[in-house]
């Protein structure tokens, strides 16, 4: 039995950039960072020829292209597995809406456990590689490539898309005690509201063009956050994290809605210096920078809205348990 433990993330300045549409013609940038809540995928070798899976449903077939379930059917073929195996995938939080990249967690952890379980180590890279070639060249899914990155590779990072398409993941030089002070101000509250990002991407995508300037605006907010980050001046996140959000509502008319702006309004009003819509937007989590002295007055504003305590996570993609009985398969 194989399973992998894959972090969720979430995003300050520069998302967007890493969508193809913007990154074809010059650099996209992120920040990112990996956090405590995660994605398990539990891989286990079976005695007959079928494949088990299990999920929000449950499917019983005999070939890899029976599999309804895109991103496990896609990832057993990238690691040559092809029968004789049970896969069950669960998660900290729902894994479809959320906006802190479940699905590309997904596909990073049943990468991972799959080559794992084939007898193969793949480093960070290739998973990341593979997880996009899986979720937006062979499944058409209207995505960027940040969340797959950070999922690989955890941390806190600055995250670089090349027109030739290649990555770099930049880690921040961080001392941990002060990583755990960033991520103490930093608190996400769930907005009631799941929502498909497909259609939200699918319209930011068709107006790439016409919002280029705005996205380069969002990108162009990365080198300086980065910078105060490495000198410690955390709570210039605050007004970075507000001014992304400002450029981000302009891009399509669904990334916010009246609950949403109510919902920061009243979070701002009670102290919190930023904050954004993780993912796509439309609903999801709310991620807010907030002073220590100021947390008790947000939470009893948004009182109305369940947090989830997080900490940030150092590690990216790993395997928790590896217990193999070799056969002949």
């Amino acid at each position: 039995m194989i399973i992998s433990q894959t972090p969720l993330r979430i995003s300050f300045v520069g998302g967007g950039t890493d969508l193809k549409s913007f990154y074809h013609r010059e650099a996209g940038m992120v920040i990112s960072a990996a956090i405590d809540k995660y994605v398990y995928v539990i891989v286990k070798e079976r005695f007959d020829e079928r494949i088990y899976i299990n999920y929000t449903r449950k499917e019983r077939v005999d070939d890899v292209s029976e599999i309804k379930h895109d991103l496990v059917r896609e990832a057993m073929k990238k690691a040559g597995v092809t029968r004789g195996i049970e896969i069950t995938t669960l998660a900290d939080i729902p894994s479809e809406g959320s906006g802190l990249g479940s699905s590309s967690s997904i596909a990073v952890g049943l990468l991972n456990a799959l080559y794992i379980f084939a007898g193969s180590q793949v480093t960070p890279e290739q998973i990341a590689r593979e997880a996009c070639e899986i979720e937006i060249d062979i499944c058409k899914k209207p995505i960027g490539k940040q969340d797959q990155y950070i999922a690989a590779y955890g941390g806190l990072n600055k995250i670089t898309f090349y027109p030739d398409e290649s990555v770099t993941v930049s880690r921040l030089p961080i001392f941990n005690s002060d990583l755990l002070k960033f991520g103490s101000h930093l608190l996400l509250f769930y907005t009631n509201k799941t929502r498909k990002a497909d259609q939200i991407l699918k319209k930011q995508k068709k107006g790439t063009e016409n919002k280029r300037e705005t996205l380069r605006a969002m990108r162009d907010l990365v080198p300086g956050l980065e910078q105060f980050l490495i000198r410690g001046k955390f709570d210039r996140l605050g007004s970075l994290l507000h001014e992304n959000w400002l450029l981000k509502k302009t891009l399509v008319d669904t990334i916010s809605n009246p609950d949403i702006d109510d919902m920061y309004e009243k979070a701002m009003a009670a102290g919190a210096m930023g904050g954004k819509v993780c993912g796509a937007g439309g609903g999801g989590f709310l991620l807010l920078y907030v002073k220590k002295g100021k947390q008790d007055a947000v939470r009893a504003a948004l009182k109305d809205y369940r947090e989830l305590p997080f900490m940030l996570d150092s590690y990216g993609t790993r395997i928790i348990f590896n217990v193999r009985s070799y056969s002949t398969k």
